[in-house]
C-alpha cells in the first residue's frame, strides 16, 4: 500500500521529472539530481530549486520524491583516492537533495574489487561515517540499497547490511531501500506469500522494518540466486507479476515510495501499464 511510481528522467530540467511523473500517474518518483555519468558537480542555481519546488507543489499525483546516487561511486573500495572521491561526490549529492527538499538519497554500497568482503564492508561503514559527519543535521535520509552481489559488490545479504550498520557510528541514521530484483538475484525468494513473509521476517530480525524507507519494484531477467543485476519489466521475468501483490498490499509499507526501475518503453507506455497493474492489485 505504498506510493507507487517510477524513475523519471530529468532531461530538460529537474522539474520536468515531476511533470513526467504526474503525466504517467506516479504517486512517487525517483530521480538523479544531476547526470549520473560524470564526477563533475556544480551547485544548484536558485531558479532550478525554485522551479523544482513549484512543480512539486503543483503536482496532482506525485506526492513523494526520492533520489538515486550515481553508479560511479564506490564506498567499499580499499583505494583511498577513489573512496575519497566517492565520499566527496556523495556529500555533494546530499547537499543537492537537501536544497531541493528531497526526502531520501539511495546509494549502492560498492565493490571491494578483490580486497575481500570484510574489507569492503568495513570501508563502506567508514565512508558512510564520513558522509554523515559532513551532513549532520540534514533532513534528507541516507538509504543503502541491497545489491544483487554481482562481482565484488557487497550488500547482497542482510548479514552484509547488518555488518555495515553495526560498524557505523550513527546506526540510527542508516536506512534502507529494498530492490526486489537484487534480493531475488541474491537468493531471497519472493515468488509467493509464504516466501515473502519469510524474507521480511528475516529483514526485520537483522535490520528492522522501521529502517526500511523505500522500494524498487523490478522483475528479474535471470533466475533466483544468479547474483546478476538485470532488471526485467514486471511480469516479463522470473519473479512474475504476482510476486508483487504481497508487497503492494502490505499495510506495513503503506507510506513508503515504491518505484519502478524497469524499461519505460516508448512514451513511457510500459510504466503506464505496470503502474495500472500494481494499482489494481493494491485496490483488490
Amino acid at each position: 500500500m505504498g506510493f507507487l511510481g517510477a524513475h523519471m528522467s530529468i532531461a530538460g530540467g529537474l522539474y520536468k521529472a515531476i511533470e513526467r511523473g504526474d503525466e504517467v500517474g506516479c504517486e512517487s518518483i525517483q530521480i538523479f539530481t544531476q547526470s549520473s555519468r560524470t564526477w563533475k558537480t556544480e551547485p544548484l542555481k536558485e531558479e532550478e530549486i525554485s522551479a523544482f519546488k513549484t512543480a512539486f507543489k503543483k503536482a496532482k499525483v506525485v506526492k513523494r520524491v526520492v533520489a538515486h546516487n550515481s553508479y560511479l561511486l564506490n564506498l567499499s573500495t580499499d583505494n583511498s583516492e577513489v573512496r575519497k572521491k566517492s565520499i566527496d561526490f556523495f556529500v555533494a549529492m546530499m547537499e543537492r537533495c537537501e536544497a531541493l527538499g528531497i526526502e531520501s538519497l539511495i546509494t549502492h554500497p560498492g565493490s571491494h574489487l578483490g580486497a575481500g568482503e570484510e574489507i569492503g564492508l568495513k570501508r563502506t561503514s567508514q565512508s558512510l561515517n564520513e558522509v554523515l559527519k559532513c551532513c549532520a543535521g540534514f533532513k534528507t535520509d541516507l538509504l543503502i540499497e541491497n545489491t544483487a552481489g554481482q562481482g565484488g559488490c557487497v550488500g547482497h545479504s542482510f548479514e552484509h547490511l547488518q555488518k555495515i550498520v553495526e560498524q557505523t557510528q550513527h546506526s540510527e541514521k542508516i536506512f534502507f531501500c529494498f530492490d526486489t530484483q537484487h534480493a531475488f538475484a541474491a537468493g531471497y525468494d519472493l515468488r509467493n506469500k509464504a516466501a515473502y513473509e519469510k524474507v521480511f521476517k528475516e529483514f526485520d530480525k537483522k535490520l528492522s522494518l522501521k529502517q526500511l524507507k523505500a522500494f524498487h519494484l523490478n522483475d528479474a531477467q535471470k533466475d533466483i540466486g544468479c547474483r546478476v543485476d538485470r532488471h526485467a519489466n514486471l511480469g516479463k521475468g522470473f519473479l512474475g507479476i504476482e510476486a508483487f501483490r504481497p508487497l503492494v498490499t502490505d499495510k506495513r509499507f503503506k507510506n513508503l515510495p515504491m518505484c519502478l526501475e524497469t524499461a519505460p518503453g516508448e512514451e513511457m507506455e510500459n510504466y503506464r501499464t505496470e503502474l495500472a497493474q500494481l494499482k489494481m492489485m493494491r485496490s483488490s
